[in-house]
């Protein structure tokens, strides 16, 4: 049985071979690559490269053939138009090519969403793969960690100020390393055919908790204080997704307890 993940050479794509590497023989990986050159170090691992780009529909049967189970990661597009048509080229080349599962990762608690409509690209794609009559596992994934690189956590050490937009932000965010954990454990494993997993934090920590975090890194005081004046993008788009609500989903399939805060946060400081 060999078992591809699509977007390989992405941050999320290499962290899941990594860990797959640890729980599975590697001549039953294979990395599935837009732009196999940048795949060599996995090569070297001893990992099969297929050239698979989700805009070249031609390549992609050939790319699943006598693949038993396809992780695709969802497409970083910008335009959730073509990412809807990019998934649905990969989907429809998987049924042809005889895959039997497949999983995919979309957005944690979509039903929860504000200000969105049900038709989002995520949605709409597990739709898809519903309707294709394939075994599936939807890896619903919380927010990236990474968003509080746009918060000037550097600056705020420098100041002892985090200052924020004013809101009752509270976050489920975990880092890609927990997501990735997580992902191996349900591709190695079994019993995780036409199941849906949240996979975000049990808990919630707000921009308060953020501020303590770096009050630990920095060993100084980082108080946080909400001014109107801050504006960015990040705020208007946090408002509209789920970011609070909480599933033991990742922990129980990770094995162990989520990376801390302040752990999660040491590559943005």
């Amino acid at each position: 049985m060999k078992t591809m993940i699509t977007g390989a050479t992405g941050q999320l794509g290499r962290l899941i071979i990594d860990n797959l590497l640890l729980k599975m023989p590697q001549e039953q990986i294979v990395a599935g690559a837009r732009h196999p050159d940048k795949a060599i170090e996995l090569q070297r691992q001893g990992i099969e490269i297929r050239y698979a780009d989700y805009d070249v529909p031609e390549g992609l049967e050939a790319a699943f053939h006598d693949i038993s189970q396809l992780l695709l990661i969802s497409s970083s597009h910008t335009d959730d138009g073509i990412r809807l048509a990019q998934h649905k080229r990969v989907i429809e080349a998987a049924v042809k090519a005889g895959v039997s599962h497949i999983l995919y990762t979309g957005f944690a608690f979509p039903q929860q969403q504000v200000n969105v409509a049900s038709g989002n690209v995520h949605t709409l794609t597990e739709r898809v793969i519903l309707d294709s009559g394939l075994e599936y596992t939807f890896l619903r994934n919380a927010l990236y960690i990474d968003f509080v690189n746009v918060l000037g956590l550097k600056e705020a050490i420098r100041s002892g100020e985090l200052i924020t937009h004013p809101g009752d932000f509270r976050f489920n965010s975990i880092p890609r390393e927990d997501l990735a954990l997580a992902a191996s454990a349900v591709l190695a494993g079994s019993g995780h055919s036409n199941r849906i997993y949240e996979l975000a934090a049990p808990h919630t920590w707000s921009f308060s908790d953020l501020a303590a975090a770096l009050t630990s890194l920095a060993g100084k005081p980082i108080t946080h204080r909400e001014d109107a004046g801050v504006q960015h993008w990040i705020y208007s788009f946090l408002k509209k997704i789920d970011t609070v609500s909480t599933s033991n989903d990742l922990e129980q399939l990770m094995g162990r307890s989520i990376t801390s805060l302040q752990d999660s946060i040491v590559p943005f400081v």
